[in-house]
């Protein structure tokens, strides 16, 4: 187990993972600005879908056309812009409170996770930027689950081991969004496509440092706190899960609203049924499964990585 491990090794020095200074340079090189992506003549381009059909799912829905199926998979991608500036609000403070303590301890560690900060709060304006732009030509309101500082506070309120590894399950699904589901799609919209490139980019990195915070979280812990800690972190997935289905909800509102049809009982039961489950993939399900993730839940105690494979399934 990680905490026991680290503890019982402090004197051979055994070498993280992920280096904090290299790190931090490879971000350096990454970087871009907002202004790049969105802006001017960058615009969406809404005769195209916006997300891959691997997390939209919208092909399940056989009653749909494909005029209906464009916009379901839009009003999925504003709920996407929506989802993750929503958690990156409670990211940024964790981060920030993670670091504060030891300022003074390693400079590279202090500059990288002030970095991987700056990059957080750079993202939740990138998210915001392409919403207002998504409502200003998509025509229909699209609703969103929130507030965000709700949100954050209901997260951040649980145990500090818990909030981290539901921030590196964030991480590892933004990875495998991007490399598994967008990356070689060449039928979505460019300009969506790019928001997506340029997140994982520097997802990339935030990755990495998340996996050192999970691991300084869990030095010196005995199997019972670490148990309390995954015990949080499905208590913050429970608390999610909540709110994608309300989210689903609010999905078909806005695409009756969007294309003035009105679905009958059994079409709506399917749509809530398949959408809820396409939610559930896209935002909790691609992090739970992943194999870093995994590896990382192995660290610190392979019965927890059990306990999550067990309930894996049902966000798939």
């Amino acid at each position: 187990m990680l905490g026991a491990t680290i503890v019982e090794n402090q004197a051979t020095a055994i070498p993280p993972v992920y280096d904090y200074r290299e790190t931090m340079v490879t971000s350096q090189k990454v970087n871009w600005k907002i202004e790049d992506i969105i802006g001017g003549d960058k615009k969406l381009d809404f005769s195209k879908r916006f997300m891959p059909e691997s997390l939209a799912r919208v092909e399940e829905l056989s009653f749909l056309n494909n005029d209906e199926k464009r916009v379901l998979n839009q009003v999925r991608g504003n709920t996407y812009l929506g989802i993750f500036g929503l958690v990156e609000e409670f990211i940024l403070p964790f981060v920030l409170d993670h670091v504060r303590p030891n300022l003074g301890d390693d400079d590279y560690r202090v500059r990288a996770f002030l970095q991987f900060a700056g990059e957080e709060a750079k993202h939740i304006q990138l998210f915001k930027i392409f919403a207002e732009e998504f409502r200003k030509d998509f025509g229909t309101e699209c609703k969103l689950i929130g507030p965000p500082a709700d949100v954050a506070s209901e997260i951040l309120s649980h145990d500090p081991l818990g909030v981290a590894l539901t921030i590196l399950l964030i991480e590892w699904m933004s990875q495998r969004h991007y490399i598994d589901s967008i990356k070689d799609d060449n039928q979505i919209d460019d300009q969506f496509k790019s928001l997506l490139k340029n997140h994982w980019l520097e997802e990339a990195q935030h990755a990495k440092l998340d996996t050192r915070m999970v691991e300084d979280l869990a030095v010196g812990l005995s199997n019972e706190e670490i148990e309390k800690g995954v015990d949080e972190f499905l208590a913050i997935g429970g608390f999610l899960d909540e709110g994608l289905k309300q989210q689903t909800l609010f999905d078909l509102e806005a695409f009756e609203a969007a294309t003035g049809r009105v679905l009958n009982e059994a079409e709506r039961e399917e749509f809530l049924a398949k959408q809820l489950q396409a939610n559930r993939w896209t935002y909790i399900g691609t992090g739970m499964t992943h194999p870093k993730f995994l590896e990382m839940l192995e660290k610190l105690d392979p019965r927890q990585r059990e306990r999550i494979e067990e309930v894996a399934p049902a966000f798939c």
